[in-house]
């Protein structure tokens, strides 16, 4: 499994139409192979987060490559985020109770 670690701070103003791009792409990403899960959260000082799995890498590089994926990436670099990282991470061990 491969996890996408998506953390931004988004421009003020845009919280609607990003809201609009966002539900598209999760219902993108939810229909390509190997996807497995999306989820968000909001700290206290306004930082999101976002935790994404894919089966593989295979599968996260045909998301990141995804032509409507792709606009909506130019859409975050020039629009709707102040800041982000994106952390593309390996499982390395995994405990459960």
């Amino acid at each position: 499994m491969v996890i996408i670690v998506f953390r931004a701070r988004v421009t003020p103003g845009v919280e609607e139409e990003i809201a609009t791009v966002g539900a598209r792409m999760y219902e993108l990403a939810s229909s390509m192979p190997g996807f497995i899960s999306y989820k968000d959260f909001l700290a206290e000082d306004g930082e999101s987060a976002s935790i994404i799995e894919f089966e593989t890498l295979e599968h996260v590089t045909a998301w990141r490559e995804h032509p409507e994926h792709k606009e909506a990436q130019a859409l975050g670099r020039s629009k709707f985020f102040e800041d982000f990282t994106i952390h593309v991470c390996d499982i390395i061990r995994t405990a459960r109770p």
